[in-house]
């Protein structure tokens, strides 16, 4: 009898239309797994109507927060298939000895929901069920609450998956594998300690043949390119209350450890050669929370690097991080595209409740710099916090009318477990500790008296028009901001003359003809792209489907 040399593991993403790039954690994990000799195979739920039907960024084109495009362009629709069907299938042919979810928050329950598909054959063939991600995380007695739940995984997967894979291979008790909460008969048996943040330089590069071809698509400026996650930067330094990053270096830091991390520059260089030609990317997408969180040898060594790569990207990062010195090396380069955090446009509430300290003069004129070296950029921005009114949502666009940005995206707050903001929420009595939130896209879950859930979809929905419309239309951006009729007709009139006034018109495209890229003063102006050649297919068994949208829900760029 020949020896197993490894394990099945099926990974299940819940994702919804548009949401979402592939996961850059699951591509890790299963270049990880392959390498030790186990089989991966994932369920993405992205192309399949499951349960909302929410088409993100096509919601995001709706509220004029980005630039109208197509998916049509790659043929990418969501599938007219029966999801329970195809999952059915998969997991009975496929026949996992181990099954994984990777979740934020806001798409648990619909993890959930496919996860009961597999209650059949997990009872079956007594499978352990694992749940990672954000969540899991900051939320681990939530999760494992699930009865089909059996393992928890509480900080980094890395590690803990090869242990948990070992274990179930060699036939081994896997009760005491780090980072993990265990579940036997209903019963938690074990919280056990977590292993130290590990070292980004060792690890492979992710997998990407685990997804469809159309899972590499993604809008940017108008246009659909075929682009990858590149991680530069784990963790963050910064202390936003909103966000996970503070409880991050906090739990980490309790076991003396960092986990704020960088990768080095070779290694970034090779997965962006490696992908450019093996897998025909035609954009960067940097994965990093504060991409310019970088010392000045460090970004010299990117720029110095980069300059052989020569793709257009995109990255995020804090206007406080960018100077006309590093803007125009990174415009001669290929900086396509930058996101902001602006979040808030009041100081005093900014710096009170969001922990960011800057003044809204200096945003302004560092938001002043990418334009002068023709780089486009969008402000993400956040309204409906604790203790916020539509009054103080208005700072928010008073400040973003004097930022002459591309776009402009608003966001509902959403209290994620793990983040400051959630603890100040819970204990105002704003949100029961169970609650789990919806998406950032979703109508606010914090019912202010102050500040109702519908002021705060009010301000979402005409957010563009405020910011771009001279003032003395602003009676009639009041009226739209209604959902009656009449608020509906006048809000089509607005959008129609937005669209034609102060939208911006879809890029050249950048993912023509990569040889053409030239490395010339102003890399920035890339020219038209050759025709692609009829051979080259995507996703053929994809078929149009017509699916409502949600006006409270969207997402992206």
């Amino acid at each position: 009898m020949t020896e197993k040399k490894g394990i099945k593991i099926l990974f299940i993403y819940p994702n919804t239309f548009g949401m979402n790039m592939l996961p850059p954690a699951i591509a890790l994990f299963s270049a990880i797994l392959k390498k030790r000799g186990h089989m991966v195979e994932i369920f993405d739920t992205t192309y399949y109507s499951i349960d909302y039907g929410i088409d993100s960024d096509g919601s995001k084109m709706e509220k004029l927060n980005v630039v109208p495009y197509s998916m049509e362009e790659k043929g990418i629709r969501l599938k007219t298939e029966d999801w329970k069907l195809d999952f059915s299938q998969k997991i009975n042919e496929y026949k996992p000895d181990l099954i994984a979810i990777s979740s934020t928050e806001d798409m648990w329950e619909l993890g959930m929901k496919v996860l009961e598909e597999a209650r059949d054959y997990k009872i079956e063939n007594n499978t352990p069920v694992i749940a990672g991600g954000v969540f899991p995380t900051f939320a681990p007695e939530i999760c494992i609450k699930n009865e089909l739940v059996d393992l928890v995984c509480v900080g980094e997967g890395e590690n803990a998956l090869i242990d948990l894979s070992q274990k179930i291979l060699d036939g081994q008790d896997f009760s005491k594998v780090t980072n993990l909460w265990v579940k036997k008969d209903n019963e938690i048996i074990a919280k056990n300690s977590i292993s130290k943040p590990v070292d980004i330089n060792q690890n492979p590069k992710i997998d990407i043949s685990l997804f469809e071809e159309a899972r590499l698509y993604r809008p940017m400026s108008g246009k659909v390119y075929k682009m990858i996650p590149i991680e530069t930067i784990r963790g963050c330094p910064f202390t936003c209350t909103f966000c996970n990053s503070p409880d991050q270096m906090k739990f980490y830091k309790g076991e003396g450890s960092n986990f704020y991390r960088k990768k080095k520059m070779d290694l970034v260089y090779e997965e962006l050669k490696h992908f450019k030609e093996h897998h025909g990317v035609e954009y960067n997408y940097f994965w990093a929370d504060t991409f310019l969180g970088m010392n000045k040898n460090e970004f010299e060594a990117f720029v110095e690097m980069y300059k052989e790569i020569k793709l257009p990207f995109w990255m995020q990062t804090r206007p406080e991080t960018i100077n006309d010195y590093n803007m125009k090396k990174l415009a001669d380069v290929g900086l396509h595209r930058v996101s902001f955090g602006v979040e808030h446009g009041n100081e005093d509430f900014r710096k009170k409740i969001l922990d960011r300290r800057w003044k809204n003069k200096d945003i302004i004129a560092k938001l002043s710099i990418p334009h002068k070296y023709g780089i486009q950029f969008s402000c993400n921005n956040i309204t409906g916090f604790p203790d916020e009114t539509k009054k103080l949502a208005f700072d928010t666009i008073e400040l973003n009318r004097q930022i002459d940005s591309d776009n402009a995206n608003i966001y509902s707050f959403v209290p994620f477990h793990g983040t400051p903001l959630r603890r100040l929420c819970e204990k105002k009595g704003l949100i029961k500790p169970e609650t789990i939130t919806k998406c950032l896209t979703s109508e606010s879950q914090l019912n202010m008296p102050q500040y109702p859930p519908h002021e705060i979809e009010e301000i979402k929905k005409c957010f563009a028009l405020y910011i771009k419309f001279p003032k003395s239309r602003w009676k009639e951006i009041q009226r739209a901001e209604k959902n009656d009729a009449e608020g509906q007709k006048i809000y089509k009139a607005l959008k129609e003359e937005y669209l034609e006034k102060y939208m911006p018109k879809p890029d050249a495209d950048p993912h023509g003809g990569q040889e053409d890229f030239k490395d010339v003063e102003n890399a920035y102006c890339i020219p038209t792209p050759k025709p692609q050649s009829k051979d080259k297919k995507v996703s053929t068994h994809m078929i149009n489907l017509n699916v409502s949208k949600d006006p409270n829900k969207d997402e992206m760029i």
